[in-house]
């Protein structure tokens, strides 16, 4: 009788053993699901600023014309902070956007196809809200994204 209590020991340690590699499997599997998911929130969120960013560029006003909008932005993207910036070159420019409370430029960048002057960050996870700014003047155009913490 003793050498059969061997063989189901074995079999109930196997069986842990799969089991604990299929639900790490699974577990991996859903973490890299919800980092896509996460990425691709990001990048509509850059979208959406650049989005509004035209918007108010397309508006054709005269001299000395400012208009502010407020952009609807989630406080957070799953449990992670971001953050969002627009900038400008001497040919372009853009908004970018990545996770973290560092700005790091180059993570998911979106173009604003308008000849404009772009600068101002927004930082997420406070209370405070976004506003984008636009101002045309003697000087050109800006547009300015401040808010956040």
């Amino acid at each position: 009788m003793p050498s059969v209590i061997p063989g189901y020991v074995y079999t109930l340690f196997a069986s842990v053993i799969i089991g604990t590699l299929v639900i790490t499997t699974c577990a991996f599997s859903v973490a890299g699901i919800k980092h896509e998911v996460e990425e691709q929130q990001l990048y509509s969120i850059a979208k959406y600023v650049a989005t509004k960013g035209v918007e108010l560029t397309s508006q054709n006003r005269a001299e000395n014309f400012t208009a502010i909008v407020h952009l609807d932005l989630p406080p957070m993207i799953g449990n992670q902070r971001y953050w969002i910036q627009i900038s400008n070159d001497s040919t372009r420019a853009w908004a970018e956007a990545g996770f973290g409370s560092t700005v790091i430029s180059g993570q998911k960048r979106v173009d604003i196809p308008v000849e404009v002057a772009a600068s101002g960050t927004y930082l997420s996870g406070s209370a405070s809200s976004a506003f984008l700014q636009y101002a045309s003047g003697v000087d050109g155009a800006s547009l300015m994204l401040y808010g956040g913490s």
